[in-house]
């Protein structure tokens, strides 16, 4: 099995030309259609080709079921998995040291410049002191009192030569550590060189990103699974309040990397947008948004450029755009419980709450008629008009939080520390289980939890920390010959 939990790993990876999806024994019964890969026979089953989500893609061994069907599970990518490398991290602090090796050597050769020009200038000097030493040792007796003076003169204003002789010195010492230095590092790129092949870094990390890219496009066109198994937490960042929320659009496919937050459950209108994920960790490059009307709970998603959100003290939803900074749209949910009258078991003004799947845009909450029992239903995103509407039978006031995968709203149990995944309710079926999927709940109080079918991971906001998860999907995939 290729070792692809390590940078030589990938590189075979992409020198090959093959995409490590899948593994089976005997023969690959995963082919992604509409590719220009296979997947490669790894001769392997049932074992995860990367030790664990937080090393990049969950990709684990392919098996078949008594009928003959291709089963395959995928967990979506954390980060760039070969980034996390130690040779990675090695070969960028070579990369530092070289830099600061160069700046060094630049200083040098400006002071060495400097201090070369200062002694050309005194040259004629040290001439003439030199010329007036050589009369006065030959005959002692010319050296008369204002002879003497004159040459103490010379000799004094050749003094500032000695700190530069000084620094002369010390650089010099400089150049033999720098030497020493470079030495070293020569030995550690050969040997780093020897481990992964001759080829150029930059080249192989690009390459790395294209193997990724071309993951995530395969990942994609598996279509739909039933959720397994959720990977440990990965924090992302520690800001803001107990409770709030935060997500990146929802919409397939998208080249849209912003990042939004909105901290709070109750009367919140500033909503901040930032450029990357990267600029959302650092908390730099984000602008305001002052929404026209404030939120109630952390309900909220982005989908395709707009943010639905639910206004406060009201069961409206308002469909809010970001570019044009303008409501495009806002509508009633019809006998949706608001104000605290049905909320997770967190409270928060948790009643409605908006998410989107592969399926498109949906509302979980309830109503009156309902007994206070979870509602499934599914909007139009540009009208908010309710399509179809399902009664789960779930009381909300158990569940911590929920969030739709592929058609299937899961519930948790719990909202605090030891909750697990204990609901599943399928719209397609309209059917549900008591499922026992554990997550590990950090820090132990969760008041936002909503899948991206994007990223296929799920976004959590846990008592002040943005925290993602990872998820396994359970998938069939047809054959060309089924």
């Amino acid at each position: 099995m290729t070792d692809t939990g390590s940078l030589s790993g990938c590189v075979e990876s992409i020198l090959s030309g093959a995409i490590p999806l899948v593994t089976t024994r005997g023969q690959s019964c995963c082919r992604n259609r509409g590719t220009d890969t296979d997947e490669t026979d790894a001769g392997a089953s049932q074992q995860a080709l990367y030790p664990s989500p937080e090393e990049g893609w969950q990709i684990y061994s392919s098996a078949q079921d008594a009928d003959g069907k291709c089963i395959c599970t995928v967990v979506a990518p954390a980060q760039n998995m070969c980034n996390r490398d130690p040779r990675s991290r090695q070969l960028r602090q070579l990369m530092e040291k070289v830099q600061n090796i160069s700046q060094s050597m630049e200083v040098l050769d400006l002071r060495t410049y400097r201090d070369l020009q200062y002694v050309r200038n005194t040259e004629s000097l040290m001439k003439v002191v030199d010329g007036k030493l050589k009369v006065a040792s030959d005959n002692p007796r010319s050296l008369n009192p204002k002879g003497f003076q004159e040459l103490k003169d010379k000799v004094t204003e050749l003094l500032p030569l000695l700190p530069v002789l000084e620094q002369y010195k010390t650089d010099a010492k400089m150049i033999l550590r720098l030497r020493e230095e470079v030495r070293n590092l020569s030995l550690v790129l050969m040997a780093i060189q020897e481990e992964m092949g001759a080829y150029d870094y930059e080249e192989l990390r690009q390459r790395v990103l294209l193997l990724e890219t071309r993951l995530h496009s395969c990942m994609q066109k598996l279509g739909c699974g039933k959720l397994t198994g959720v990977s440990n937490p990965i924090t992302v960042r520690a800001s803001g309040s107990r409770f709030g929320s935060w997500m990146t659009d929802t919409m397939i496919p998208s080249s849209d990397n912003r990042v939004w937050s909105m901290d709070g459950y109750f009367k919140g209108r500033r909503v901040l947008e930032y450029r990357t994920m990267n600029d959302f960790m650092k908390g730099q490059n984000f602008v305001q948004h002052l929404l026209p009307h404030p939120w109630a709970g952390t309900g909220h998603v982005v989908f395709n450029g707009s943010l639905y959100y639910n206004k406060y003290q009201s069961n409206i939803i308002i469909k809010y755009h970001f570019r044009s900074r303008s409501v495009l749209v806002q509508r009633s949910l019809s006998g949706a419980g608001y104000n605290n009258t049905f909320p997770y078991s967190w409270g928060g003004s948790s009643d409605i709450d908006l998410m989107v799947d592969e399926n498109g845009l949906w509302a979980v909450y309830t109503t009156i008629p309902n007994a206070g029992n979870i509602v499934i239903s599914r909007l139009e995103p540009q009208s908010l008009e309710v399509l179809q509407t399902w009664d789960t039978g779930f009381p909300k006031r158990s569940a911590g939080e929920s969030f739709m995968i592929c058609g299937t709203l899961y519930v948790t149990n719990s909202h605090l520390a030891g909750a697990k995944i204990y609901f599943a309710y399928y719209t397609n079926t309209s059917s549900y289980e008591y499922t026992d999927i554990p997550f590990h709940n950090q820090y132990s109080h969760i008041s936002m939890m909503d899948y991206n079918p994007r990223e296929r991971v799920l976004y959590t906001w846990n008592n002040g920390h943005q925290v993602l998860y990872n998820v396994t999907l359970f998938q069939v995939i047809k054959t060309s010959g089924d």
